[in-house]
């Protein structure tokens, strides 16, 4: 008769935190008190289904465990003991996560079956959920309290902050632009990243997204947002160093990205709000979140949002300009698995190519400095929703290609700043207009976890593909800027500080 255990608990931790312990399968003689020495066979990783971990218990027992399944979109894997001097036969367990909205918690759920010799089921039983299971929580707690986040009682708590360092400032290099202007404009520059104060984050930038609102900021196409001599960048992912009073569910090393309005990423260390911040899943590496957060969370609100494309039914006709760009790959690719029909303009027959393999099923490739599209889209019924980067010279091309009751979507100025448009234009076909922008649509911590759950569930079950990307070193960024404006690029383009 086969025995089953089963325990659960809360960890006072996020997630994604708890997840990035548990799914390493040769973790555990690093945070669970009974294993001495672990190791993967053959060399494989820890997280490939298949391996196999070889450990010792301090009490000097050996065990063979294989990992079944791991799936970190469900936070859960299996494994069974291969070998074992320990008398359980046929054991196979499960570990399963599950969010706690609650004060940013996790549900850890521990289950196992297996059978005994006659006489010990009450023995190996006792063993596995108090010496396994129940201390197996209580080592983890501790594991992450000594990171110095975990939150623990007031008083345990307030020891564990007193232990840590006071944050300093840290030695740091960022792009600066003391004059608006070209790309030239751009001058790497020592700067100290000061101590991050109440409610901020700092953190080790290794990769940082390049956007086309970046190349305006530059130019001073947007003054109230960034001065001269001040920093582009709205984006980046790295690892956490430190924080400031009042920031709750963090580690140091800890891999997150973020996105906020206030310019300033183009730097190796950056403090943050808390709250502009996200974690990363195991499975996305830092230059992929720093090629798609800010693209990804606006091809998300432009398509459920703006677009409705999830509510509108297929055969919804789209209209994506620079299509093969980084927002656009992304728009062609989440519009065609809802069934749009994707119409894409782009500058090349090579950026024509690379929109088709991203879903945009009629491509239109503009001549140089030619704006001309609209007889072309209208030959295909007109466009009932248009994402338009290109700005001012398009405009009147937008207003002929747009079907009756078309939504055309404002969304960049590559040619120039749009010009005040004629709601008189619009009546003509009761056309609506909107003008958005990203941070409105991430404007509290809840929205943007959300999206961005989003946005890597899509990446994760292949919605979406992850568009090619350009790498620039940090003091390379005058060369991705120029090459941007060239529309030299196709996809997405990261610093690497």
């Amino acid at each position: 008769m086969l025995q089953r255990v089963v325990r659960s608990t809360i960890i006072d931790a996020p997630i994604e935190r708890v997840w990035a312990v548990i799914r390493d399968f040769n973790s555990h003689d690093q945070w669970h008190a009974v294993v001495d020495q672990s190791r993967i066979e053959r060399s494989e990783k820890s997280d490939q289904v298949g391996c196999v971990r070889n450990f010792t218990l301090k009490d000097g027992h050996h065990i063979r465990e294989q990992l079944l399944t791991l799936d970190d979109r469900q936070h859960k894997s299996t494994y069974c003991i291969v070998e074992a001097t320990v008398p359980l036969q046929r054991y196979v367990a499960t570990v399963t996560l599950k969010p706690v909205t609650d004060g940013n918690r996790t549900f850890w759920h521990w289950e196992s079956t297996f059978a005994t010799p006659p006489g010990m089921e009450r023995e190996l039983t006792d063993m596995v959920a108090q010496g396994v299971y129940e201390a197996g929580f209580e080592n983890l707690r501790r594991h992450l309290r000594e990171g110095g986040d975990l939150r623990a009682p007031s008083a345990a708590r307030e020891s564990t902050l007193a232990a840590m360092p006071r944050a300093l400032p840290v030695a740091s290099r960022r792009i600066v632009v003391p004059r608006y202007g070209g790309p030239e404009q751009m001058v790497l520059q020592d700067a100290d990243c000061p101590a991050p104060g109440p409610g901020e984050v700092r953190i080790r930038q290794h990769a940082i997204g390049v956007n086309y609102l970046d190349i305006y900021l530059r130019r001073g196409w947007i003054p109230p947002m960034m001065a001269e001599g001040g920093t582009p960048g709205m984006e980046a992912a790295g690892s956490v160093l430190d924080w400031g009073e009042g920031v709750h569910g963090f580690l140091p090393g800890d891999r997150v990205a973020y996105l906020w309005h206030a310019p300033g990423s183009y730097a190796h260390m950056r403090n943050v709000p808390a709250d502009t911040v996200v974690r990363l899943p195991p499975t996305v590496e830092d230059e992929t979140a720093a090629a798609l957060l800010l693209k990804g969370l606006t091809a998300d609100y432009l398509v459920h949002d703006l677009g409705h494309l999830d509510r509108r039914g297929p055969g919804t006709r789209v209209l994506v300009h620079a299509a093969a760009g980084g927002v656009g790959l992304l728009v062609c690719a989440w519009a065609r698995k809802l069934g749009a029909t994707v119409i894409g303009t782009v500058s090349s027959e090579a950026k024509a190519r690379l929109a088709r393999e991203y879903g945009c099923q009629n491509v239109i490739v503009l001549g140089e400095g030619s704006y001309r599209f609209a007889d072309a889209v209208q030959q295909l019924g007109g466009a009932d929703v248009l994402i338009d980067g290109l700005g001012e010279a398009a405009r009147d091309e937008n207003l002929a290609a747009l079907a009756r009751r078309g939504h055309w979507i404002s969304l960049g100025n590559a040619t120039g700043a749009l010009a005040q448009v004629d709601t008189h234009a619009l009546l003509a076909k009761s056309i609506t207009f909107s003008r958005p922008v990203v941070f409105d649509y991430v404007a509290t911590r809840a929205e943007l976890e959300r999206r961005a759950a989003r946005l890597w569930a899509a990446v994760g079950d292949g919605t979406l593909r992850v568009p090619p990307v350009e790498r620039h070193s940090l003091a390379g960024a005058a060369e991705a800027h120029a090459r941007l404006e060239r529309r030299a690029t196709s996809g997405a383009l990261v610093l690497l500080a």
